[in-house]
């Protein structure tokens, strides 16, 4: 399988790698833009005024699976706190992790041995995740926004509400520079077409967008800060390039098959096997052992 060399790096780094997402979002001096982007998220229902990092990143969960992932403690404009969890990748069985980390995120409010006196009065949980390269099952086309909670099933009354669970599918973020409406719209833009721009666009001209430019700008980063970089975009392209090589190879099979599939039918009509041959393509030694 070939493996095509990454590309050379452009003005702006690719937020969405690790290295990247975590330089930008992942520090205490750049905690603004963090709270920024999460502020326009929760759209009005939450406002954070501020955040601490949890030193967690859930150690063995992720490894080797390219994922990003943020554990924080929030504080509310009203005083109130919250828990959530940022996460960036891809990665298997992904609702099922996602009701793992909120469920753990969850029971470890509990005091040790003093459960009676805690009363079970938690903490709000959310869950953000930002998908780069997959789309969730059974999403309605061109839908890219995804507010879960729980509620009833038969009236859609919201049953408990402080669990919460945002899904961003970039893949299905397409507006262009004239259809941004918002500034959430304006944050998913710059997530996902930053690597191909040369300049601060006129329409993101605001001191959170500026800074958070400059930092995006390679020529920015230190020599250690480039290496590590550079190492985060090949791994993600020989990613893309194994799961591209798979769905390749997915498709010939599926072509395959339904050749196959074709021979069988032909074969059961009593037609000539030479002729079958021309006509799907198969070996007359694979259609005598169908």
């Amino acid at each position: 399988m070939p493996k095509p060399n990454p590309p050379i790096p452009g003005k702006y780094i690719d937020p969405l790698v690790d290295f990247a997402f975590k330089k930008i979002f992942g520090s205490e001096p750049n905690k603004d833009l963090l709270i920024a982007f999460l502020n326009e998220v929760f759209r009005g229902r939450k406002h954070i005024a501020d955040l601490i990092y949890n030193k967690n990143e859930h150690p063995g969960d992720i490894k080797d699976e390219g994922a990003a992932i943020f554990d924080l403690l929030c504080t509310g404009d009203n005083g109130e706190q919250f828990i959530i969890e940022v996460q960036r990748g891809r990665q298997g069985r992904f609702k099922e992790r996602a009701l793992f980390y909120t469920s753990r995120l969850i029971s470890d409010q509990a005091p040790k041995g003093k459960r009676a006196e805690w009363g079970y009065n938690q903490t709000e949980v959310y869950l953000i995740a930002l998908l780069e390269d997959f789309t969730l099952d059974n999403n309605l086309a061109g839908e890219y926004l995804h507010d879960i909670c729980l509620c009833n099933r038969d009236t859609g009354e919201i049953f408990y509400n402080k669990l919460g669970y945002t899904y961003i599918e970039l893949r299905n973020f397409v507006k262009t520079e004239t259809e941004l409406d918002t500034d959430l719209d304006k944050w998913l833009y710059f997530l996902k077409n930053l690597p191909g721009m040369d300049r601060l666009p006129v329409y993101l001209r605001k001191p959170i967008f500026e800074k958070l430019f400059s930092i995006a700008e390679y020529t920015n980063l230190s020599k250690e800060e480039k290496e590590m970089y550079d190492s985060s975009m090949k791994h993600k392209w020989d990613n893309k390039n194994v799961v591209d090589y798979a769905r390749e190879e997915g498709k010939l099979e599926g072509k395959l098959e339904e050749a196959r599939k074709i021979a069988r039918e032909l074969r059961k009509e009593g037609l000539a096997i030479e002729f079958i041959a021309k006509t799907t393509g198969l070996s007359i030694e694979e259609i005598e052992g169908l």
